[in-house]
């Protein structure tokens, strides 16, 4: 598979995220292109992780066939030749689109990440390990980090188009968004976490915490949308190595960071961009976990033919 920095499609790119590039087909599809950009620290690296694009799309899609009828979502395929054949313009893109374009309905997206936590762990365990509380709720003063929430937390976040979301009160989602709108998105949030929780444990994997989009279609329905329980929207702990009270090894990109805080700490990088040039060994690294995630969660290996 050809590593892929940025596409270039004969359609109209409307948009240009962190990983993925989106192009309008019409009035009522898009199409996204998970490229293998990677960042960290928000901040994009020179370097493409091999196969990244791919795992992110393949294991979404085979998310939303693993929740059937629980919901509704936007993805129409992810599957080139079936794309090729339903967007004409694309013929003789099979390369470019082969393992890492997904078809997609169209939607307005509401403004404001779901985010379900089921373990304490990250910017969540940063606030509560200061002030226990989370966006400023307060929680149980006995909590450990890493440690288990029962029930898990609805933890909405604003969507920001540079730099870290802030997490927010589901007050404050209620204000933005309205309490019918609130109360369902929080209900689908925990229904799509609660069904990949138990899936994922049962192949070794703790999710330990995840967030959702969602938008609404022209037809008035609310769908599930972007990216689904992957290494880059989800926290993947091994369960045969978890233990509460300190930090968890993880499915994700945390060779780039380990590496990366490393470079900060020896004065190397400030943590802007441009960021510092990877070895090849963390590029190599990164791509392993990525690839280990998805032949753990689906049972094979992937392939993008």
């Amino acid at each position: 598979m050809v590593l892929m920095v940025t596409s270039d499609l004969p359609l109209k790119r409307i948009a240009r995220g962190k990983v993925r590039d989106i192009y309008e087909v019409d009035a009522d599809r898009l199409l996204l292109v998970a490229t293998d950009r990677v960042s960290a620290y928000d901040v994009v690296m020179a370097e493409p992780i091999p196969m990244k694009g791919a795992v992110l799309t393949q294991l979404s899609a085979w998310w939303f066939g693993q929740l059937g009828e629980a919901l509704g979502h936007h993805m129409l395929s992810a599957d080139a030749a079936e794309i090729i054949d339903a967007v004409p313009a694309l013929k003789g893109c099979r390369d470019p689109l082969a393992g890492r374009a997904m078809l997609c309905r169209r939607t307005r997206v509401f403004p404001v990440e779901c985010v379900v936590r089921g373990y304490l762990s990250g910017s969540a365990w940063r606030e509560y390990a200061k002030t226990r509380t989370l966006a400023g709720e307060r929680l149980p003063a006995d909590l450990q980090e890493s440690g288990r929430l029962d029930p898990p937390i609805f933890s909405p976040a604003t969507k920001a188009e540079s730099g870290h979301d802030e997490n927010i009160t589901v007050g404050r989602m209620r204000e933005v968004l309205g309490a019918d709108v609130t109360a369902e998105l929080e209900r689908l949030s925990r229904l799509v976490y609660g069904r990949g929780r138990e899936v994922a444990l049962g192949r070794g994997i703790i999710i330990a915490d995840t967030k959702f989009e969602f938008g609404r279609a022209p037809s008035g329905d609310i769908l599930l949308i972007d990216e689904v329980m992957t290494p880059d929207s989800s926290r993947f702990w091994p369960a045969d190595e978890y233990a509460p009270g300190r930090p968890q090894p993880s499915f994700d990109k945390q060779p780039l960071r380990d590496w990366l805080d490393v470079e900060r700490q020896a004065g190397r990088w400030n943590g802007e961009a441009p960021p510092p040039i990877l070895p090849p060994a963390v590029v190599e690294a990164t791509s392993k976990r990525y690839l280990d995630a998805y032949r753990r969660l689906t049972g094979t290996e992937l392939t993008t033919s």
